[in-house]
């Protein structure tokens, strides 16, 4: 009897097996009578192997949801990035690349009374884009004598007609070089030596910003064109005036062909680790896999995105434009970002999916409460930078949206997703993705600024849950294409024989950790470069503006934390020269003169003697633990105060305003 009972609890836990996860496992349907005669040993004796094997099936599930508890989801998510991947393969074989381009002509012809693009209040459908960027292309062929192969480079603000100058310029196989329309004189003219472009085509509303250095562009045979029908410029010509003659008929699509997915197609400037701005190549490849990005995270052609970011940047247009091309979705993008208008633009919009970076959420955690809050239909956010206690406050306020991390630099040849929305990580490691994409967190002594080697010269690895800088390997799956202009730039990036002799890793500069469960968490930024209001910071290029000040001798540049601010605030370290004094007017005025308001030093420290590492480095480490508070700084320290126009004395209550957030910074 006992034998009966135990033959009939293990049928019903079966029966409990092939139901226990409807959402990932295989449903069996097993019809268990409610009682098994003893009397019949056969079926006794197959009740108990299907038994036996239900009970093995039931402690597995037990030991994955315990041990890994992310296997499916990891799993599933993974075999979309192959099946990606595969196609991408496919390419290679037969030599015949379908681009980002090729795939939003898809596209138009597909839905092409669709909505692309909204901005402004006014509709863009696929069509339209598609029509006016083939006027434009026809343009560039008859007017500016545009070939394959030239290089151009785009200055414009968040607007439709960039994405239909790309396109056109994609169109007649032009590689574009995205400016960044903040950068000054200085680096505005150093992007044209790193790209080699020899036409500049201008936003209507930007054309004073190249007022200070039209002449040197003449000087250096660049032909500035602009989005106007009239210029005051003699020497800017003018595309609106010609493009109701244009037609609006394709130019031959033999032009926008690429044989190749490591042809470069765009050149994104990034201030890298070091120096003035780099010329990221961005290939086919590249932008084939960021178009994917939203894809992958589950997003649908159903989907409306929201896209305040600048267009200059790889976010918002390789993953924000390319990944609504990729879904045939419609996109809302905004010039600039407004905390106070994010939410009215989502309502009436119907946006389901916004990109961000982890200030804009901070924004708009810090906008006045209001009963519409939750009254949207947003459902993801994609982007990085998210602190996790501004990640907690905004899900908490704006209901349970998921956030979706991406972590990677334009340049970089590794990418972590956090498919799983897990609160304060970066992305998502397994075994799997291991197998696929080699990377290592390895020691780093933040004193000497520098990777830890051993007795055998070679880097060590850090223990799990230990913080290390992550470096990704070079590889045919991982290939790393550098920077324009010079071979040494893309050098600078590389570390070689970091393991065994003769391998190759980029490094990443980011300090990162991994945890028991393969959360992949960002803990701080190394070397010259870090980050604030969304815009990495060269501090060299900083060093280099500051230095041309006359009674300057000698400049620190490096980043300190400030309570509830994402990123760090610039700060600078100045010896000044014997004989002169500090001058805190003319040194506002060379910064904001010269650098971009995210790059302008917020604190000035002035030091006699400036301490350097063992290897003849300027000291950082010191500096950026003792931040900017007087109380504990015999050193003298200066405020940015725009309102006197001057770096002005850091007494202890502008410390204590920056402190509580009373001081807007």
């Amino acid at each position: 009897m006992l034998a009966d009972l135990m033959v009939v609890d293990l049928a019903y836990i079966t029966q409990a097996v092939c139901v226990y996860d409807t959402e990932h496992a295989a449903v069996c349907a097993l019809d268990i009578p409610p009682s098994v005669s003893p009397t019949v040993p056969n079926m006794t004796l197959s009740l108990g192997w299907i038994s036996a094997l239900a009970a093995g099936v039931l402690s597995l599930q037990v030991l994955q949801k315990l041990c890994f508890p992310y296997f499916w989801r990891d799993l599933l998510f993974l075999l979309k990035v192959i099946r990606y991947g595969v196609r991408l393969e496919l390419f290679k074989l037969t030599s015949s690349v379908s681009t980002v381009l090729d795939r939003f002509i898809e596209q138009a012809q597909r839905i092409p009374d669709k909505p692309f693009v909204i901005s402004d209040g006014a509709v863009h459908t696929y069509r339209d884009i598609e029509q006016r960027s083939n006027r434009l292309a026809n343009v560039f062929l008859e007017k500016v004598s545009l070939k394959k192969g030239d290089c151009v480079a785009l200055l414009m603000s968040n607007e439709p007609d960039f994405l239909c100058v790309w396109f056109a310029l994609a169109k007649v196989g032009c590689s574009v070089a995205f400016l960044n329309i903040n950068i000054k004189s200085k680096s505005l003219m150093h992007c044209f030596d790193c790209c080699g472009a020899k036409t500049l085509i201008v936003g209507s509303d930007l054309v004073e910003c190249v007022d200070g250095i039209l002449s040197s562009l003449l000087e250096d045979s660049i032909e500035v064109w602009t989005m106007k029908d009239q210029s005051q410029h003699t020497q800017v010509h003018t595309l609106l005036d010609k493009l109701d003659a244009a037609s609006n008929q394709p130019v031959p699509a033999v032009l926008r062909t690429a044989s190749s997915l490591k042809t470069p197609t765009l050149y994104i400037f990034t201030s890298g680790t070091t120096g003035l701005p780099k010329a990221a190549v961005i290939t086919h490849l590249q932008s084939l896999k960021a178009a994917a990005g939203f894809w992958a995270f589950g997003a649908t052609e159903a989907d409306v995105i929201y896209i305040p970011l600048p267009l200059y940047h790889s976010a918002a247009s390789l993953i924000g434009i390319g990944g609504t091309i990729e879904l045939g979705a419609t996109c809302v993008l905004k010039k600039k970002f407004s905390a106070s208008q994010f939410w009215t633009d989502c309502r009436k919009h119907d946006v389901t999916i916004f990109q961000y970076i982890g200030e804009l959420c901070r924004y708009l955690c810090n906008q006045p409460k209001t009963e519409m809050d939750q009254v949207h239909k947003v459902r993801m956010g994609v982007g990085n930078g998210l602190r996790q206690d501004v990640w907690r406050e905004f899900q908490s306020r704006f209901g349970n949206i998921k956030m979706c991390e991406v972590y990677g630099s334009t340049e970089g040849n590794l990418c972590f997703m956090n498919h799983i929305g897990k609160t304060g990580t970066v992305g998502r490691s397994n075994f799997f993705y291991r197998l696929l994409f080699k990377y290592d967190l390895v020691k780093y002594d933040m004193v000497k600024d520098e990777p830890v080697k051993g007795q055998n010269g070679f880097c060590q690895r850090v223990k799990m849950g230990e913080t290390g800088l992550l470096l990704s390997k070079v590889s045919n799956i991982s290939p790393f294409f550098g920077y324009a202009g010079s071979k040494q730039l893309t050098e600078k990036k590389l570390m070689r024989n970091v393991f065994v002799k003769g391998d190759a890793y980029f490094n990443t500069g980011d300090l990162m950790a991994e945890d028991q469960e393969g959360f992949i968490c960002f803990r701080d930024r190394v070397g010259d470069t870090f980050r604030w209001k969304g815009e990495n910071v060269a501090t060299t290029e900083v060093t280099e503006t500051l230095g041309l000040v006359d009674f300057v001798q000698e400049v620190n540049v490096y980043g300190v934390e400030v309570p509830g601010h994402e990123g760090r605030a610039g700060m600078a370290a100045l010896i000044i020269r014997p004989g002169l004094t500090f001058d805190g007017k003319k040194l506002f005025e060379h910064a904001v003169r010269d650098l971009p308001a995210y790059a302008r030093p917020l604190f000035i420290r002035l030091q006699e003697v400036m301490e350097m590492t063992s290897t003849f480095k300027q000291q950082k480490f010191q500096l950026v633990q003792s931040g900017f508070n007087p109380s504990s700084i015999s050193d003298p320290l200066y405020v940015l105060d725009y309102h006197q126009r001057s770096y002005i004395p850091l007494a202890d209550q502008i410390y204590q305003s920056i402190i509580s957030g009373e001081r807007k910074l």
